[in-house]
């Protein structure tokens, strides 16, 4: 079997030289970080897949590190995904024995010279604090909710004599992204979605172009720049970043607001779930971010989930589109839910105007980092009706329902 595995780890290398373009090849040199900002479908799976099989195999008895933003991204891309670790390697390069190659509950895959890959969420950074690594991955780095998960990987990569940490990301103007782009020690690659044509459906280029091109949306996406403001948003990234907390003091109201998707199907946009709150100080906070693509049921049941989670005073959705079935949605999951609706009467920055001036007064707090709500922040201009800011949407509905909200106080303990 070793010998197996041997020949079979030579092929891995032999056929990554023959297929990938050259940005996709491990730097030689003198680095620690290599910093690859991409976009979608440039293939940055693939390349952090590659790099971590390819190292496990050719260093016996390795321990290498592949986080990811949850649990879920690391079974369904970087794991199990089509470019994912487990679909392309080689065979025979497995440990051998029920349960040994592949340990699901334990997330580690394990070779037959004795190097493992151990996977993590970067939604749990004290999980980092034991292991030690001498190679790491990092998978979708601007999306990680909790950017101390790297601080604590830095720490954990200490093995060998030169650990190095592979990052794979869509760039996003977070403080992390920025300031790794300017250590010296870090080799920074950039590529646009389009450079990766011949493994992408001409279908898809071509609709990725004609919705985004042009767009902020577009350039940060697809071809990887890393805006930080742009003309005419109202929010920029330092505005942000300024007032960001990690845990918010007590808080006497908490809301749940939803911008409903008016359908459910592959090219629907996102639902806005959003949740936010307000102390006695009238100081306001961003608690969570839940938006994504739902059927009815599934968001409907996520904001009553949220409501009970964290025990808020009401649910606030937007109902131009979706009249009394939105609140009939609710009262159907839990009829004791708290509810109010609201109604846009104007558009959608002239609603947001007086939001963003809370955020510049310093009122408005971000508990941790929401990559993609603060993407649109930050790149949304009115200028497109398309993409829909649904994010940004139940954010400013939240924001909207606290700071013209009155009433008892009820203390609660975030």
């Amino acid at each position: 079997m070793p010998q197996q595995g041997h020949k079979s780890s030579a092929v891995l290398y032999t056929d990554w030289l023959e297929t990938a373009r050259p940005k996709q090849l491990t730097p030689t040199g003198d680095w620690n970080i290599w910093l690859i900002l991409a976009g979608r479908g440039w293939g940055k799976t693939r390349t952090g897949a590659t790099d971590a099989m390819i190292y496990a195999l050719r260093h016996p008895n390795v321990q290498i590190a592949v986080i990811t933003p949850t649990f879920g991204d690391l079974r369904r891309t970087a794991f199990g995904g089509v470019s994912g670790i487990l679909k392309n390697i080689p065979e025979g390069c497995l440990l051998e024995g029920r349960g040994q190659g592949y340990n699901s509950s334990a997330s580690e895959i394990r070779f037959y010279n004795g190097s493992k890959i151990m996977g993590f969420s970067a939604t749990e950074p004290d999980r980092l604090r034991g292991p030690q690594f001498h190679r790491a991955w990092c998978d979708e780095l601007a999306a990680w909710r909790y950017p101390e998960a790297f601080d604590q990987l830095m720490f954990a990569l200490r093995l060998g004599d030169k650990p190095q940490c592979i990052i794979t990301t869509t760039p996003k103007p977070t403080p992390l992204i920025k300031m790794l782009t300017e250590r010296e020690d870090t080799i920074v690659t950039t590529g646009s979605t389009f450079e990766n044509e011949a493994n992408l459906a001409s279908s898809t280029l071509a609709m990725l172009k004609e919705r985004y091109e042009g767009t902020s949306l577009g350039r940060q996406e697809l071809y990887a720049e890393v805006i930080d403001q742009t003309e005419g948003a109202l929010w920029s990234s330092s505005l942000i970043d300024s007032k960001r907390v990690l845990d918010p003091p007590p808080l006497k109201n908490i809301i749940v607001a939803i911008d409903p998707a008016v359908t459910s199907g592959a090219d629907s946009d996102e639902t806005g779930i959003v949740v936010v709150g307000k102390d006695e100080n009238n100081e306001y906070y961003v608690l969570e971010d839940k938006s994504g693509k739902y059927s009815p049921d599934q968001w409907g049941r996520a904001s009553v989930d949220l409501f009970h989670q964290w025990d808020a005073d009401r649910i606030v959705a937007e109902v131009n589109n979706g009249g009394d079935l939105v609140e009939r949605l609710i009262r159907t999951i839990d009829p004791d839910v708290r509810y109010k609706s609201v109604h846009a009467s104007r558009g959608k920055m002239v609603r947001a105007e007086p939001i963003a001036a809370l955020y510049e007064q310093g009122k408005v707090h971000h508990r941790g980092v929401f990559p993609e709500l603060e993407s649109q922040m930050c790149t949304y201009t009115g200028d497109r009706p398309k993409p829909s800011p649904d994010r940004l949407d139940a954010l400013v509905w939240g924001l909207s329902e606290l700071s013209k909200s009155r009433g008892a106080v009820a203390w609660r303990i975030t």
